[in-house]
């Protein structure tokens, strides 16, 4: 009798060849048949408490390690989870594949067991979104999706897994080589680039803007290299608050100022004020790379005239072409000045460092947690909400993750957690809010069994604050309501129950030596720390 295999390890062979090594994953009945595949296969499924989490967990992997990151999820409402984490990588542009269970092929349209429309569900989140059609055809339906998530701008790709197509024994398959599972290269062209080198010359104040894609260990240093190169500071933007990113400093005001706005991949989109006055001159003029020709055609039919050049590459292709084009810029006073108002911070700042006198100000609090970042491996997670956006505008660390363009709040969490897998021997801090830390608390428990400690440092001002202070500004103090949390919550005493170390701070001495126990714990810790509720950071020069 001839050798027949399972579809599902048909699949799991695929991984392998493509480099998995880990898989997030919640189990469930679609899925069971992955399981048993997995065994013994050498990749390790690290099992977590919410679908929405393991899709988050592979997003920080994938920012990380450079990887696609892959979250495996049961069918059905185990799906509709999942699909809610998928904004967040999309946004971010990072390659993720979301493998879902699905009812069987041959059942559809019966009323199978948890039957939905799932590719349909994640279609509007994703790159794109398939099921597959037959164990024959699995190993490459999942090359062609991991190639497509890792190419041209990054994002989540996904694939619903029918349990007919797992359970059915075919011959084994000539598997594909890694090759199939690579990114299609976009390259950006020798002319191109010298056209651009050209115009980036030509122009007396000009400003380089890179994309979330390349906020990744291995973007930042390709975007070093291009500053050094042109003399210039390459602005990588990543944040929901566009201009407003209170990490960029004063970088708003001064790009105001520029006549020339390259966009290295970078979307025109709301981040940017869509190009227009008075974010950006409207005499300003523009250079446009992007890989995508809907994104590049709505860029260039929003700028009209004001487009200098265009072209279509990948982000990473287009650095790496423009690195060795590009001259020192001549205008070495501009590269100055815009460097200054990167870097520029608010001086009154600096009183708040120490333990000044009454409740915990933010800014206080991040000034302790400086020292806990410095070492070259460290890793911060950051969520959004207005700590996060203190955490941004005061901490810096070699690696960062924070919620992305995408702007939801809940992801940090899971970040920390496979921040801890993808780099076992860094240190992670997270930072996140009160409201945030309730998305995906029972994470702590995956994190204890797994043995993934971090340090996660909660701002605690018993308010969703981002919607408190637009109802303070946008309707008054006398009709702000349903931002309130309950003062005090012990969220270091729920760590605890879940296996790991908490710790409580209500004065600012307080705050080191907490987090000097926490990470000397070893477990996975949370340092919930009483703070008052401020405003995020408004970043201006003079």
């Amino acid at each position: 009798m001839a050798e027949t295999i399972r579809g599902a390890d048909i699949l799991v062979q695929a991984l392998k060849v493509a480099g998995v090594s880990r898989i997030f994953s919640l189990s469930g009945n679609h899925i069971m048949p992955v399981y048993d595949a997995l065994v013994g296969s050498g990749i390790e499924i690290i099992h977590v408490r919410h679908e929405a989490a393991a899709v988050h967990m592979a997003d920080a992997w994938a920012r990380l390690t450079g990887e696609c990151g892959v979250a495996l999820v049961t069918g059905g409402q185990g799906h509709s989870n999942a699909v809610a984490a998928l904004p967040t990588a999309m946004a971010g542009e990072v390659p993720v594949l979301l493998l879902s269970g699905h009812a069987p092929l041959g059942e559809l349209g019966l009323g199978a067991f948890q039957e939905l429309e799932q590719a349909r569900m994640a279609e509007p989140v994703c790159k794109k979104a398939f099921t597959a059609s037959s164990p024959e055809a699995l190993a490459g339906e999942v090359a062609s999706a991991i190639r497509l998530a890792r190419s041209g701008r990054p994002g989540p790709v996904h694939l619903s897994l029918p349990t007919d197509v797992l359970d059915a024994r075919v011959a084994p398959p000539t598997l594909r080589g890694p090759a199939a599972y690579a990114p299609a290269p976009m390259p950006l062209s020798a002319d191109s680039a010298a056209a651009i080198a050209r115009v980036i010359a030509g122009a007396q104040r000009p400003v380089l803007v890179a994309p979330p894609a390349l906020c990744t260990p291995t973007g930042r240093d390709a975007i070093a290299a291009l500053s050094a190169a042109a003399g210039l500071p390459v602005v990588a933007m990543e944040s929901p608050r566009g201009l407003g990113d209170p990490s960029l400093g004063a970088f708003a005001q001064v790009l105001a100022e520029a006549d020339l706005v390259v966009l290295v991949g970078k979307a025109l989109d709301f981040t940017l004020r869509f190009g227009r006055a008075p974010g950006i001159a409207a005499s300003a003029r523009f250079v446009v790379i992007d890989p995508e020709p809907e994104v590049l055609a709505r860029a260039v039919r929003s700028l009209g005239d004001r487009v200098a050049l265009a072209a279509m590459a990948g982000a990473a292709e287009a650095v790496a072409a423009l690195t060795p084009a590009v001259a020192a810029h001549g205008n070495a006073a501009w590269s100055q000045r815009l460097g200054q108002a990167i870097a520029f911070r608010p001086a009154g700042w600096a009183a708040l460092a120490g333990t000044p006198p009454g409740p915990i100000h933010p800014a206080t609090l991040f000034h302790a947690l400086r020292p806990f970042i410095a070492a070259p491996d460290s890793v911060l997670v950051v969520d959004g909400g207005e700590i996060g956006q203190w955490a941004q505008a005061t901490l810096s660390a070699p690696a960062r993750i924070i919620n992305g363009v995408a702007g939801a709040i809940g992801a940090a969490l899971p970040f920390a957690l496979a921040a801890r897998a993808a780099r076992p021997d860094a240190r992670i801090l997270c930072v996140l809010g009160d409201g945030t830390f309730g998305f995906h608390m029972a994470e702590f428990d995956t994190a204890h069994r797994h043995g993934l400690p971090f340090v996660a440092v909660v701002g605690n001002d018993a308010k969703w604050n981002a919607e408190h202070q637009i109802q303070l500004r946008d309707y008054g103090a006398q009709r702000a309501h349903g931002c309130e949390l309950a003062p005090g919550t012990r969220y270091d005493l729920v760590v605890a129950a879940l296996g790991g170390h908490g710790e409580f701070v209500t004065e600012a001495s307080e705050i080191a030596p907490a987090v000097e126990r926490a990470f000397a714990s070893g477990k996975p810790a949370c340092v919930n720390v009483l703070i008052d509720g401020q405003a995020a950071p408004t970043v201006r020069m003079g």
